[in-house]
């Protein structure tokens, strides 16, 4: 019986192109979805920009732009990717869109008809310089569990511990860096504490299949109860105050939806929007299995709050959240700076194969939540290895004789070993297919291989190239080379909800209808292909390190006669020195200076209890985005120095080398992790 099935990836935020992370889910979803409807069954396959929040609020502001049209620029730059990876969605919606705004509102009437929404007057942190109360990632300060510097306003990436903003000691605005005040406001919550939701919670969460079992035990401890007998599962604060770019809560005038409450509602909308008026029909019908591909770092929204929503204001719950790692690049977390992040515009643009890709991502993925790892050198042997030296080879090594020798038609006998080799590789269609199913992609693409090392080891025990050679040897030659094409039908059926664009080009060669599941059970026999030619090229390991952001380094200059090139100053006395006050300061805003294509005007939090003003001449080495939120150097008692621009309150410090022409590079000084604004440097 062909399955319904609803399937969506997490909602990318709009406030910045795709990175790897983000193919790297909707390449694992896109293989899955194509897997079931080479089955057979009806897929609806959705996603949509994330379009609301602060963050997307103030990155427009400094922009210039609406937030609506800061997203749309956004989306603009989605398609190109998505279709150079043959990425295949039904549909790709906004959060913003009207159908997002009325199914959200609806959720919330109908949690508010269960008596499921609280109002509560709470204290929240409001940045007085910016007029507005402050989102938890707005305000940094020390975690109150281990003192670490610099964490955000609801988690330590130090030690984990999870609180409130308002727990941070010593806090300030990462927006302005002026200290934060604390201000009353009224808050809706969604009571998730409450024993019938709890009670619901247990059991979803509990039903076999719903969830891996890494992400049952992370998320039980939510179910667990404090010392003193209460929940440790909180309700839900889903509101916040203008200004905020979302969805307003009916009945209020300046009070808006947690972004993180409507973004999930958008992938209802997105399925809305494609089916119009079938929607209402769809989503009731019993036989749809909704199904969710998300990344780790979500899972509480998703596992939680988002089947809460939905089964309280009479919905359907998801059937499947399907978990997955994040991905690194020769064991290291992506960095820019490092020269570990793989931006996949660029390997678009560089002309790399895009199921190249495809194919080691998937042979890396399995149904567990496990990170998983690029490694330029695997990935070129991997794609030399396996897709053409043991997959594309096969086909090679056949179609020129046949098409020379026998006019391309394949032969009807085959052989007694040819026939059991086929039949070998059609007996595993069923095991492959249930790898697929179960998302073990790697282990699918090993099952795979290691069927094309059987028909290789076929090709090199009867050697067609001799056989062509060798009078009264038509027969084989035709028997041997006609088992290969049939042999490399079947392997592409196998492979072909990974590599669809090359499945495409096989289809066209073979002169076949698109390739079904189903057609690994029957063999082509008396067929004719078309003149074979080349599917595809070998990866270069040279292309490949092309891919990286870090540039190329340049040729070593010879070495200079001083250090730096240019000669150490004059000594001086610790009393000169100590004449100088050198101090640490966060970079709390930097934008480019009109008029000036040398300077950038910082923010400088130097642990006064304010900002300083400093322009700095480092515009032609920094993106102010990317200074936001450094630490670095400056000179603290250097006098005030009008400027055109406006008044400059010291120096901040940065390193080159003193032949710029040859030895480009400006360097921001920075301490070292812990530092924190106002330290001196001695």
């Amino acid at each position: 019986m062909a399955r319904k099935l609803f399937v969506t990836t997490a909602l990318p935020y709009a406030n910045a192109a795709f990175h790897i992370g983000h193919m790297m889910e909707y390449i694992q979803a896109d293989i899955w979805v194509r897997f079931q409807r080479m089955r057979g069954h009806e897929v609806q396959f959705v996603c949509a920009d994330d379009a609301h929040g602060a963050p997307i609020m103030i990155a427009a502001e400094k922009a210039g732009l609406t937030p609506q049209a800061f997203v749309a620029q956004i989306a603009g730059g989605r398609k190109q990717y998505l279709d150079g990876f043959h990425i295949a969605f039904d549909h790709w919606h906004s959060t913003d869109a009207p159908e997002n705004h009325e199914l959200a509102q609806d959720i919330y009437r109908a949690l508010q008809r269960e008596g499921l929404i609280t109002e509560r007057v709470i204290e929240q942190f409001y940045d007085p310089d910016k007029g507005m109360f402050l989102p938890d990632r707005f305000i940094k300060g020390e975690c109150p569990k281990c003192g670490a510097k610099d964490q955000y306003g609801d988690n330590c990436e130090v030690c984990g511990a999870v609180y409130q903003p308002t727990d941070l000691k010593n806090p300030y605005s990462a927006l302005t860096g002026a200290t934060p005040v604390l201000k009353t406001s009224t808050h809706y919550f969604f009571q998730l504490s409450s024993p019938r939701a709890l009670a619901f919670l247990k059991e979803w969460t509990q039903t076999p299949g719903r969830l891996q079992p890494e992400v049952l035990n992370k998320i039980s401890e939510w179910f667990s109860e404090d010392e003193e007998g209460k929940p440790t599962l909180a309700d839900w604060d889903i509101s916040r105050d203008a200004p905020y770019f979302g969805i307003r809560i009916p009945g209020t005038e300046d009070k808006y939806f947690y972004v993180w409450l409507d973004a999930p509602v958008g992938y209802l909308a997105s399925l809305k929007a494609r089916l119009g008026a079938a929607y209402e029909g769809y989503v009731a019908d019993p036989q749809v299995e909704q199904i969710h591909f998300i990344g780790k770092d979500i899972v509480t929204f998703h596992t939680l709050f988002w089947p809460a929503m939905l089964h309280f204001s009479g919905r359907k719950v998801p059937n499947h959240i399907f978990v997955h790692g994040f991905i690194t690049v020769s064991g290291e977390k992506m960095s820019k700076s490092r020269g570990t992040g793989i931006s996949p515009l660029r390997y678009l643009e560089l002309g790399m194969n895009a199921e190249w890709l495809r194919y080691y991502i998937a042979a890396k993925l399995n149904a567990r939540v496990e990170d998983i790892d690029f490694n330029p050198e695997d990935f070129v042997a991997r794609v030399n290895s396996d897709l053409v030296g043991k997959y594309i080879n096969i086909a090679s090594r056949a179609a020129g004789f046949l098409s020379k020798r026998f006019g391309g038609s394949l032969s009807a006998d085959l052989g007694v070993e040819g026939r059991v080799l086929l039949d070998g590789l059609r007996a595993q269609a069923e095991h492959i297919a249930a790898l697929f199913e179960e998302r073990e992609f790697g282990k699918a693409l090993r099952e795979i291989m290691a069927l094309a090392d059987r028909v290789n080891e076929f090709v090199d025990q009867h050697k067609p190239w001799e056989l062509a050679k060798q009078a009264g040897q038509d027969a084989a030659l035709h028997d041997v080379c006609s088992v290969c094409i049939e042999a490399f039908r079947l392997l592409t059926i196998y492979l072909k909800p990974v590599l669809p664009a090359l499945a495409a080009q096989v289809e066209q060669f073979l002169d076949v209808a698109p390739l079904e599941w189903s057609d690994a059970a029957r063999a082509l026999g008396r067929h004719t292909i078309r003149p074979y030619q080349h599917l595809m090229q070998r990866a270069d390991a040279a292309h490949v390190d092309k891919l990286f952001d870090a540039p190329a380094a340049a040729p070593a200059p010879a070495p200079p006669a001083h250090p730096g090139g240019e000669p150490v100053a004059a000594q001086i006395g610790i009393d000169d020195f100590a004449k100088i006050d050198l101090r640490l300061a966060r970079i709390v805003n930097a934008e480019r200076v009109d008029g000036s294509d040398k300077l950038l005007r910082l923010t400088l939090d130097v642990g006064e209890g304010r900002t300083r003003n400093v322009f700095s001449g480092i515009r032609s080495a920094f993106e102010p985005e990317a200074l936001i939120g450094r630490m670095t150097v400056m000179v603290a008692n250097l006098a005030p120095r009008k400027m055109k621009f406006g008044v400059s309150e010291g120096m901040v410090l940065a390193a080159s080398h003193a032949d710029e022409k040859n030895n480009p590079g400006l360097y921001l000084l920075e301490p070292g992790a812990g530092a924190i604004p106002g330290l001196r440097v001695r």
